[in-house]
């Protein structure tokens, strides 16, 4: 079977004051049809750039300078501009943290909708609507013929985001990209969009790479998990291995820092230290100067992450068990 979406060697880089800065280092993973990739890392490593470069959307000072974005086996990487344009949207989309800085606040839900599916389809505008009334449906928006009539002030934050998971779906992609669209929702909201966005992905086949800093969603939500730090890759695995099994010493302490793990009022174990800048990457193994298992060869050699669908980017990984 042909993945969905195949990112191979994806490498982007920042120009600054103190010389180029690489975000993602040679990042490589894929995601089948209708299962959900996890990736997951702290702030600053990289997982977000990652999103935002398998669409293409970098702009200066950044830029792409490395790699392949296969999307059912089309390179677009290779690509001109406008081709790449008609791809996104209709066989790659993405959900963003916020909805409300890509729903505009002066038009109608309805109409915001039909727009997005004229852009890819010659269509009449009650059609469009039809097809945006249908999305809603899907996401399980009550009401949906009200809402399309609504301007996004008017509806809640998980209603928000829900009609921007719905405005992913109009064109019913191969692949979506969701950028931690559930972090500024409570627990209860964030429930229910996991749930849908779990049935989505069953029912309609649809791949989905969900970008988050939290755990504790992945393991609940996701087939497979990609943990990154300091712009690589480190750990892969399906959700369950992952979870139950670290084998990278950083995806162990995440793993550890997760509150519901410990009794109340236990002091949570910390990761020492902070994700260090990428322009001042520590030699060696990036993540050696927080690393309990660290040796003199973690600081001179680079390790390597192999291959197969069980990597671990580390010289002394914690062993299977």
């Amino acid at each position: 079977m042909i993945p969905a979406l195949e990112v191979r060697g994806l490498t982007t880089r920042f120009a600054t004051r103190a010389g180029p800065v690489t975000a993602v280092d040679g990042v490589s993973f894929s995601v089948a049809p209708g299962r959900i990739l996890g990736l997951v890392g702290e702030s600053g490593s990289g997982k977000s750039v990652t999103g935002f470069s398998v669409l293409g959307l970098i702009d200066a000072p950044g830029e792409i300078v490395a790699g392949h974005v296969l999307v059912e086996g089309e390179d677009m990487r290779t690509m001109s501009p406008e081709a790449q344009r008609r791809m996104r949207g209709r066989k790659v989309a993405m959900v963003f943290q916020d909805p409300m800085m890509t729903l505009n606040p002066v038009l109608r839900v309805g109409d915001q909708m039909a727009m997005a599916v004229r852009v890819h389809d010659r269509v009449s505008k009650a059609a469009a609507w039809d097809r945006a009334r249908a999305a809603l449906e899907i996401v399980g928006i009550p009401a949906p013929a009200e809402r399309l009539r609504a301007y996004p002030h008017q509806l809640s934050g998980g209603m928000r985001q829900r009609v921007a998971i719905a405005t992913a779906l109009l064109h019913r992609p191969s692949v979506i990209i969701a950028d931690e669209p559930t972090t500024a929702l409570d627990v209860s909201i964030q429930g229910q969009i996991l749930s849908e966005v779990r049935r989505l992905a069953d029912e309609t086949g649809t791949a989905i790479v969900w970008v988050t800093h939290d755990l504790a969603v992945v393991s609940s939500l996701a087939d497979d998990i990609c943990v990154m730090y300091a712009g690589r890759i480190v750990e892969s695995g399906t959700a369950e291995e992952v979870i139950a099994r670290p084998r990278h010493p950083y995806t162990w302490g995440l793993i550890q820092s997760v509150p519901g793990l410990h009794s109340p009022g236990e002091k949570l174990p910390q990761i020492p230290g902070s994700t260090p800048q990428l322009s001042r990457l520590p030699s060696g193994c990036a993540f050696r100067t927080r690393c309990p298992r660290a040796t003199a060869l973690c600081e001179t050699v680079p390790p390597d992450l192999g291959e197969g669908a069980r990597r671990v980017l580390c010289h002394h990984p914690l062993e299977a068990s």
